[in-house]
């Protein structure tokens, strides 16, 4: 049985992954972790904090904030607990702390846990290999109202396979163009951000030539893809040695240019 503590458990990923790993035999969600402002909308989650509910052998599943994050690797490292992170926003601290955290115990970092997704970059870097080197490279992504940052890990994440799979240096992804900008440069990718409603997640990436173009897209409308590829990353970690590891591990097989 693989015992899970789910940090981040009111929010909209945390519902979900506490539904889909509902009647699973071999998991159990061992504690619901949510901050304190969070509980009286979410009665089912009964702790604050991570203070005394760490074990060796246990996977930690967090999709909170970057602090919360950083906090956890440091408990999951101390515990020889497992992590699973699906906190986006990270900054250089907090990807160091992961870091060094995984000399100690196996902790999964992702930005997108869809398994469409990461279908979507293995046909990026097949469509970057096919298109002359010439063709323009845009990222338009779409997400709900509330979500807090922009752009998306996941929009991110598809703009540094395309700059590694171009050979493009530091500096080449943009995003937020406004105002009088110039000739669009060849060597740029540019990353369009769109919130409103309800949208779960919607990515596309344009490879733009002359009189053609090739639109590749993604777009989630359940948050269960998501939860499911969590659970499966929570069964890859809870078995798995030290290490830093990403979703392309626990499918097997790295998109090209990675």
């Amino acid at each position: 049985m693989i015992r899970i503590v789910l940090l981040g458990a009111a929010g909209r990923m945390g519902r979900a992954i506490t539904d889909a790993a509902a009647g699973q035999a071999d998991l159990e969600i061992k504690a619901s972790v949510d901050r304190a402002e969070n509980l009286q909308r979410s009665p089912g989650v009964w702790r604050e904090s991570l203070d005394g509910t760490l074990e060796a052998g246990d996977v930690v599943v967090e999709f909170s904030s970057p602090e919360a994050c950083r906090d956890a690797a440091q408990r999951c490292a101390k515990a020889r607990a497992g992590l699973v992170s699906g906190t986006t926003g990270l900054g250089p601290e907090d990807e160091a702390e992961l870091r060094r955290a995984s000399n100690s115990v196996a902790i999964l970092r992702a930005s997108n846990f869809s398994l469409g997704v990461l279908a979507l970059r293995r046909a990026l870097a097949a469509a970057l290999s096919a298109a002359p080197s010439s063709w323009d490279i845009e990222i338009v992504e779409r997400h709900h109202r509330g979500k807090v940052d922009s752009p998306s890990g996941t929009a991110l994440t598809l703009a540094a396979d395309a700059a590694s799979g171009r050979g493009y240096g530091a500096g080449s992804v943009r995003t937020g163009r406004s105002g009088h900008t110039g000739a669009r440069p060849t060597a740029e990718i540019g990353v369009s951000s769109v919130r409103g409603g309800t949208w779960i997640g919607d990515h596309e990436v344009l490879l733009a030539g002359e009189g053609e173009w090739l639109e590749l897209r993604h777009v989630a409308s359940d948050r269960g893809a998501f939860a499911r590829g969590a659970l499966a990353a929570a069964r890859f970690v809870a078995s798995a040695p030290p290490g830093l590891y990403s979703l392309e591990d626990v499918v097997g097989g790295r998109p090209s240019g990675r």
